[in-house]
């Protein structure tokens, strides 16, 4: 039907497709599917009715086998399966060697499941799940705030808690929520889009747009959490490696009964001025071993954006490296506040 080339092919499996519904969904829009998954793990691949011929080295097989296991349990929930959900699974697999975890977090938009994409984000659910105060740092495209969006939407839906809050400091680049226009909420909005993004992928434009008129979901700077106690809710901070450990400590002290909070950033992008110290960075250290707080750490094989992310945090990282191996040894280390993990 169509072919690939691989160096030194080492082993060869069929693959049958339980149902021509099945092969539907893996093959895709003539044959798009398979050409993916061919491209991906560099096999050879023959197709006929149910069946796929594989050829490839016994780890690429075996990772073409999981990926097109893990499509056809997709089709057997139901689920749509499109190029984006297909170029997923094939990440996770080539990180890990397996499919995204199966246990699916529940969101209001039917047809599109949330999952854990690694071992790394598996175990941050299950942190949030456990706990009632979870810290997470990790890279850009790590799933940290997505996820800690997904897991505050299921407890909604659960009628677990009565409402969301999100919170983000409002540090950028030397402008200031007064000189926007607007109300409180559209002061904030562009502080927040990651949070709305995630929220829209999950609820829907429209449940949003009511869910923050009646305040079951609340969008607000951290400058106005000040005085509040919050019970029945989950608190996401996002971006809080731009906290100071003043406004880390007023955050925390918010929570109420029957509340979880989640904390995300990334201590490698600290906006706030020289010599300040990151509140999340200063939390981390201090608050280590209290029972009923958990701190998750993301890493670059949690990135599950564009593949070119990816490359982009280890250039810098790399770049980062470089830079500290040349600087002179009697000088003295500069104040980063976060450049390093705590």
């Amino acid at each position: 039907m169509f072919g690939g080339s691989t160096a030194d092919p080492r082993m060869e499996k069929t693959i049958q497709l339980r149902s021509d519904e099945h092969r539907r969904l893996v093959f895709g829009p003539r044959d798009k599917h398979l050409r993916m998954v061919r491209d991906a793990f560099g096999v050879r691949l023959a197709a006929r009715d149910a069946d796929v011929h594989v050829i490839g080295t016994a780890d690429s097989v075996r990772d073409v086998q999981t990926v097109l296991d893990e499509l056809q349990r997709m089709a057997d929930d139901g689920q749509a399966v499109g190029q984006r959900e297909v170029q997923q699974i094939i990440d996770a697999v080539a990180r890990s060697g397996r499919g995204p975890s199966l246990a699916t977090i529940e969101v209001f938009v039917a047809g599109r499941p949330v999952r854990a994409q690694t071992a790394g984000q598996l175990a941050y659910c299950q942190a949030i799940a456990k706990n009632d105060l979870v810290f997470c740092i990790g890279p850009a495209g790590s799933g940290k705030t997505y996820l800690a969006v997904a897991m505050a939407v299921q407890a909604l839906k659960r009628k677990q808690i009565k409402r969301i809050v999100l919170v983000r400091p409002a540090v950028e680049a030397g402008e200031k929520l007064g000189f926007l226009p607007g109300d409180i909420q559209a002061k904030v909005n562009p502080y927040l889009r990651p949070l709305l993004d995630a929220l829209h992928d999950m609820m829907g434009f429209e449940q949003v747009r009511i869910s923050t008129e009646t305040d079951v979901i609340e969008i607000i700077p951290l400058a106005y959490m000040r005085g509040r106690t919050l019970n029945d809710a989950v608190i996401i901070l996002d971006e809080a490696q731009n906290t100071t450990s003043t406004q880390m400590k007023m955050f925390l002290t918010r929570m109420g009964m029957r509340s979880k909070m989640i904390v995300t950033g990334d201590i490698t992008q600290v906006d706030l001025p020289s010599g300040v110290r990151s509140g999340l960075v200063d939390a981390w250290e201090k608050l280590a071993g209290i029972d009923g707080i958990e701190f998750h750490q993301m890493t670059r094989a949690d990135i599950v954006r564009h593949r070119l992310v990816q490359d982009i945090v280890n250039a810098y990282e790399h770049a980062e490296r470089q830079a500290k191996e040349r600087r002179p040894r009697s000088a003295p280390k500069p104040k980063t506040d976060g450049q390093d993990p705590p």
